[in-house]
């Protein structure tokens, strides 16, 4: 949410029953625009707080001139010191879906470990006894002028793991993983109304000077809700192209999702606030006052992807 609004935005989406105190908004309020200042961010945002078991991770994001493209998180413990995240690449995102489970513990140096058991042990077991056994066949086969093929792709995919298995376990530091979380949720879960943001000829996003909110009949569509990430999904009938205003339908819908229903769609505070909450990431909620600018989102949560979903829907 942006840090010009956040403190009536708070208001809107506290309904989760999580919001921040008195003196962490203050701090916030003062320290966000020293944040832009200092970096130089067009745009600083209050992203949301990563629940920890000792520390809580507050996590601001900072745009450039292009509001998809330049993103820029940071991470803090008081609200008023901050410190830059680094960025999760494919490497970094498959390393800690490896090594790293269960909740944060606040300490951003703390590291995680991939796990190596008994189940290990018994495919490294299983994985020389199956190697002695092909290379055996394999001297056969030679013998018999049969099977030379196959019998050198499994050697070769034994080696191989073989090879896995006696490389060092995987380890990351909380810091990388907040890093990864934060990107996932950023990407899966963040949302904006439709016409909010528009797309220049050359490719660049940038606000919609000119949107003044939704009508109370188009907010209560999930339809006119966009993920605000670069889009992962290609219109393939004519007809919805003819549909679609290429400058500001250029971003992937919520309707779209699969499964359908992982989107909660709610009118509080007197049906003048619509309210969006994700149940793949617990404790993202997304807000849009009909008729006005003012929409944000906020994730306050564990940082931990919602496995039951499947058993809520």
């Amino acid at each position: 949410m942006d840090s010009r609004w956040l403190l009536c935005s708070l208001g809107h989406v506290c309904g989760s029953g999580y919001t921040l105190s008195g003196e962490q908004r203050a701090a916030l309020h003062t320290s966000l625009i020293l944040l832009g200042k200092n970096y130089k961010f067009t745009q600083v945002l209050f992203w949301g707080k990563v629940l920890g078991l000792k520390e809580d991770y507050f996590i601001a994001q900072g745009r450039g001139d292009d509001e998809m493209k330049g993103k820029t998180f940071l991470y803090s413990f008081n609200c008023m010191e901050w410190h830059l995240l680094p960025p999760a690449d494919d490497l970094t995102v498959s390393e800690v879906s490896r090594a790293a489970s269960g909740r944060f513990t606040g300490n951003p140096s703390h590291e995680y470990m991939e796990p190596r058991g008994e189940a290990e042990g018994e495919a490294k077991g299983e994985a020389k006894g199956e190697a002695k056994g092909e290379a055996e066949g394999e001297a056969k086969g030679e013998a018999e002028g049969e099977g030379e093929g196959e019998a050198s792709e499994e050697e070769e995919e034994a080696a191989a793991e073989a090879a896995e298995a006696a490389a060092p376990p995987i380890k990351v530091t909380e810091e990388r993983r907040l890093a990864v979380a934060v990107h996932l949720i950023d990407e899966e879960a963040s949302v904006v109304p439709r016409g909010a943001f528009t797309r220049a000829p050359h490719g660049r996003v940038e606000a919609n000077r000119s949107f003044q909110g939704l009508s109370h009949a188009d907010a209560g569509k999930l339809d006119n809700f966009l993920h605000f990430a670069k889009p992962k999904k290609v219109k393939q009938f004519f007809q919805e192209l003819a549909d679609l205003d290429p400058s500001i339908d250029f971003l992937d819908s919520l309707s779209d999702d699969f499964p359908k229903g992982q989107w909660s769609l709610q009118w509080e505070n007197g049906s003048s606030v619509c309210v969006i909450r994700s149940l793949l990431w617990l404790g993202m909620t997304f807000y849009h006052v009909p008729m006005t600018p003012q929409h944000g989102h906020v994730y306050m949560g564990d940082g931990c992807k919602n496995l039951n979903m499947a058993f809520m829907l």
